[in-house]
């Protein structure tokens, strides 16, 4: 078969800025996700978002060599992580699912509020991200 080869330069160059962006944009909802819309399902999804446009302005072969990461595994890592969580409450004689949160003295931040939620919704952010990904990857792969 004659594959022609196209040259997709400003493509590609638009595309290293907006992802970026993009992933930028998900980190913050991500963050904001415990007071405010967001979370880490939205979060995970505009990541996968971020990483389908790279699918679209280059190639399969090439996201895999940047991103050498196997989705399948990430998103047991998410599940097992929210878990986790879930039944960590269980160790202090709370209900499945109980979360805290407490304020802490940082360095360079000052007082910052960290809460348990957070480490859910990176759970739920791996989770979403690597099934969305193991899914259009598999979609996207040639026989």
């Amino acid at each position: 078969m004659n594959e022609q080869k196209t040259n997709d330069l400003i493509l590609q160059t638009a595309t290293k800025l907006v992802s970026f962006i993009i992933l930028l944009f998900s980190f913050y909802l991500f963050l904001s996700g415990h007071n405010a819309p967001g979370g880490g399902f939205v979060g995970g999804l505009i990541t996968s978002s971020s990483i389908v446009l790279l699918l679209l302005a280059y190639d399969l072969k090439t996201v895999r060599s940047l991103l050498p990461v196997n989705f399948i595994y990430v998103a047991g890592a998410g599940l097992l992580l929210a878990v986790l969580t879930g039944v960590g409450s269980f160790v202090f004689g709370a209900p499945f699912l109980t979360h805290t949160f407490g304020y802490f003295q940082l360095p360079i931040l000052g007082k910052t509020e960290l809460a348990t939620a957070t480490i859910f919704d990176l759970g739920v952010y791996l989770v979403v991200v690597g099934i969305t990904m193991t899914i259009i990857q598999t979609i996207g792969e040639e026989e």
